[in-house]
C-alpha cells in the first residue's frame, strides 16, 4: 500500500472504529475530478447500507476538517463483499488455503498478476501456487489482492 494510503488509513481508522466497525483498508484512485476514495469496512454481524452511510458521515466530517486530499474526489464506503480485498498479513492468514488474486508492483519471474491458492506465509512473503508452480510474493510488493469467491461449496 502506498504511503499516502497508509497515512489516510491511520487517520480514518479511529473515526470508523467510533461507529463500532472495522476499517479493513482503503484505496485511493486518482483520476482528476473523478477520483475515488474507497473504504472497506466490516463487522462481525456483517455490513448494511445504513452502516456504510453512518461511516460515510463520520469519515466525511473528519476529511472536511483535515483536508488530506487536495483534488476533488468521491467517497465510497463498502462492505468487503465476496471478493474481499486483502490488505494485511492478518487478512492473508484468514484466507489460508483459499484462492487469491494478487497484482504486484514489481514483476516476479516476469509477471505481475497471480491467481492461485495461498499455501503458506513465511515471514512477510506469501507462497501462492499458480498452475502447479509456487511463487513467493512479498507482501510489501503487492499493489492489490483479493479473495476469489468459491461458488462450488
Amino acid at each position: 500500500m502506498a504511503k499516502f494510503e497508509d497515512k489516510l488509513t491511520e487517520m480514518l481508522r479511529p473515526a470508523v472504529e467510533e461507529t463500532g466497525k472495522e476499517l479493513l483498508g482503503l484505496e485511493f484512485i486518482g483520476a482528476g475530478k473523478h477520483s475515488v476514495l474507497r473504504l472497506f469496512i466490516d463487522h462481525e454481524n456483517g455490513i448494511t447500507v445504513d452502516d456504510c452511510a453512518e461511516v460515510s458521515r463520520q469519515v466525511s466530517a473528519l476529511l472536511d476538517v483535515e483536508d488530506p486530499i487536495s483534488t476533488e474526489y468521491n467517497l465510497e464506503v463498502s462492505s468487503p463483499g465476496m471478493d474481499r480485498p486483502l490488505f494485511t498479513k492478518e487478512h492473508y492468514q484468514a484466507v489460508m488455503g483459499e484462492t487469491i488474486q494478487a497484482k504486484t508492483a514489481m514483476p516476479i519471474d516476469g509477471r505481475r498478476k497471480f491467481k492461485g491458492v495461498l499455501e503458506a506465509i513465511e515471514n512477510d512473503t506469501l507462497l501462492v501456487v499458480v498452475d502447479g508452480q509456487t511463487f513467493m510474493l512479498p507482501i510489501t510488493n503487492i499493489d492489490k489482492a483479493n479473495l476469489v469467491p468459491n461458488f462450488e461449496d
